[in-house]
Parts: structure tokens; sequence; C-alpha cells
């Protein structure tokens, strides 16, 4: 059997999905800034989309701006704002266990004169809220805060940050990069005081290539690519309509029936935890308790084998999980949130992150079990580091 566990790379997108994406490719090419009979039925998806995807946030359908995805979500919130924002202060703020298209951003910030302070986590991958506090100044235009960790499944204390950002300093604007939690978590901009909001589609059973930003109304950002002044100038292009419904559609079946579907994967990750601890002599489960933990990741150390010989094994036998983040699988390195929560020195290497969708079935995560248990004592002796 094919046993899929890499959810948090990329999900299969929904059959209902995929056949809606191929009906507007082929039915409602239109498009939508043509003024025709179908430029206006492409147009009238966008407006769909806006409306759904607003819904799932209780924020106005014209504080989503659509775009290729959670990388350009987050490069448009950072750089776009820290730039609009330079007049009132050249100070930002993230923290250790970002994804590259954050971290990268802010060094981009950094050649660009602004001054980055970037938090440490504790042992769970958790920001302390202390330290943000003592880092907020008065010339702190921005801090950027990821909800759910994309590798040990950490979840932040996103709601008591945005408390304290406004408290400290109401000027200072708060995006959270929700990519690993949007379809997973409740998320609630105006209450939780969060300006702007990273989302992708094809975390949540949609088409790769698109994805969407919360901007809260009002909210200072200037563009970072320019061209035909396509919503309302922030971002030029004609805009990918075909994604943009898929990745509406599969945001509506994520939060439908919602409590139930997140209760299962619960479930799941504790019956995987729970397992994996009592079959598998020698291993560490990184990150936090049921708690403060996402429903749909685990990041497990394998002591004594290098991941990659983990995972080439498991592949043989077509079984897919991930050593860490699959964004930068094409340039290996140490992964920067093991070595930002202390991990043993010699567990860092050894860590294969196990990711679960709600299609995930207990038969797949049995497989992956009996597979290590059978595989792992024989794999020490061979080829251990």
């Amino acid at each position: 059997m094919i046993a899929y566990l890499d959810n948090s790379a990329t999900t299969r997108a929904a059959d209902e999905v995929a056949l809606l994406v191929a009906k507007v490719m082929t039915e409602e090419y239109g498009n939508p800034s043509s003024v025709h009979h179908m430029g206006t039925i492409a147009s009238n998806r966008l407006i769909d989309a806006r409306e759904i995807l607003s819904s799932t946030l209780k924020v106005t359908p014209q504080e989503i701006v659509f775009t290729s995805g959670g990388t350009e979500s987050d490069n448009m919130a950072i750089l776009g704002v820290s730039r609009a924002m330079s007049h009132s202060g050249k100070h930002v703020i993230t923290t250790s266990v970002e994804h590259p298209a954050v971290l990268e951003s802010f060094e981009e910030l950094k050649r660009e004169g602004f001054e980055v302070s970037i938090l440490p986590v504790d042992g769970e991958g958790r920001v302390r809220l202390s330290d943000l506090e003592k880092a907020i100044r008065p010339d702190t235009v921005l801090v950027s805060m990821m909800h759910v960790n994309n590798e040990i499944g950490s979840v932040m204390p996103i709601e008591e940050a945005g408390r304290l950002i406004k408290s400290v300093n109401p000027k200072t604007l708060f995006h959270v990069d929700a990519v690993q939690s949007y379809g997973k978590f409740i998320i609630r901009p105006r209450s939780m005081n969060i300006d702007l909001l990273s989302v992708s589609s094809h975390k949540i059973h949609g088409p790769k290539g698109v994805g969407f930003l919360y901007v809260k109304k009002g909210t200072r950002i200037n563009p970072i690519g320019y061209g035909g002044g396509q919503q309302k100038g922030l971002r030029s292009g004609t805009e990918n309509v075909p994604g943009i419904a898929g990745m509406a559609l599969a945001a509506q079946i994520s939060y439908t029936d919602f409590d139930e579907k997140i209760g299962r994967l619960r479930e799941m990750r504790d019956y995987l935890t729970a397992s994996l601890k009592e079959r598998i002599p020698d291993i560490t489960i990184n990150g936090p308790e049921r708690e403060s933990v996402a429903p749909h990741i685990v990041s497990v150390s394998i002591k004594g084998l290098r991941a990659e010989t983990v995972l080439n094994m498991l592949s043989d036998k077509e079984i897919y999980v991930s050593a860490g983040s699959a964004c930068t699988s094409n340039n290996p390195h140490v992964s920067n949130t093991l070595k930002a929560i202390g991990l043993d020195t010699d567990l860092l290497e050894s860590t294969i992150r196990i990711s679960m969708s709600h299609y995930t079935t207990r038969e797949e995560i049995d497989y992956l079990l009996d597979t290590l248990e059978s595989s792992v004592d024989t794999m020490r002796k061979f080829y251990r580091h």
C-alpha cells in the first residue's frame, strides 16, 4: 500500500477541487479584467472566492489579496509593510524558527538598512512573551511570527502576542504566517490583533501556486511587484482564476464539520505518538505535548540513524515522510528549528517529520509503525552514525 504522510509539504487536491479547477480552466477561461461576458464569469469567480475566504476568518472580502502562495504572501506582508512604514521606524522583529520565506525577507530588510531582532524560543519551540515585550520599541514597525511551526508543530501564543504588541506599541503591525495552521485552527484576525495573515492553498487540499494574504483595512503596505494594477495595484498580474476558485472550495471544505475533522486528526496524532514511544526504542518526540501542538505534525528523532537513511528505506516501501521542511529539501542543512529548541547534537540529523491530513487513514499509520518496528533495529546495526 501507499502511505502518504508528508502533508505539511503538500496535500493532494480534493476530488471536488480538481474537478472545479478543470471546469474553470476549460469552460470559464475568460480574463477577469475583460468587460465581456466570459470576463464577467471569471470576475465573479474571484468575487465568490473572496466571500468564502473572508467568511472563514470573519473579515471583509476587500481585505483578501490573492497571491501565488505562502512565500509571496510572506514577502508581500514583510517587505510591503516595512517599506511603507519606514518613515515611522526601521526596527522589525521575528523569531528564530520561521520559514525561509520570512527569514529571507528579513535578511533583505537588513540590506535595506532595517534593524532586525530575532527572538529565541523555548525547548518546545514557542516564543516567550517576556522576550517579545522587551524587544518592542517605539520604532518597531512590524512583528512577524508563524502560528504553527512547519517542522515540529509548535503552536505560537498568537492571541497573547497580538494583545501584547498592541498594548506596548499600538502602531506596530502584526503579521502571522498561518500556512500550517489555516484549516487546522479557528483564526479570527480582528480579535487576535492580527494585521496581516499568510495562507497557502496546497496545504489545505487546494491547488499549488495560489494563496492569499489578509491585509487589515487601513494597513499601509507597498506593492512588491508592478504591472497592470490588478487588486487595487497591490498585486499586479492576471489572477489565477482556476487556482483561486479551487482554493476557496478547499477552504470551504476544510471548515465544514471542522470540530469533527480536527478531533479525528488529534486522535490519530495521539495514537501515532503513543505507538512510536511504545514500539520503537531510543526515539524522541520533539516539540510540545498535546495542548500546544498542531493536530497534524509529529517530529521524531530516531537515535543512531540518519534521517536520509530512514527516508530512503520508507520510500522504497512507498511510505512518504520528510526530513524536516520540504521547502528547503534542495538545499540540505541542519534544521534551524531543531537547533533553536536545543535538540541534542546527535539527534539533529536523525529527525523525520510525519504529517497527516483529513484523508490519512489508520491503516497508513499502522503500515508506517509496522515498517519502522521491523526495520529500525536492523538498520541501526548496519547504518548507525
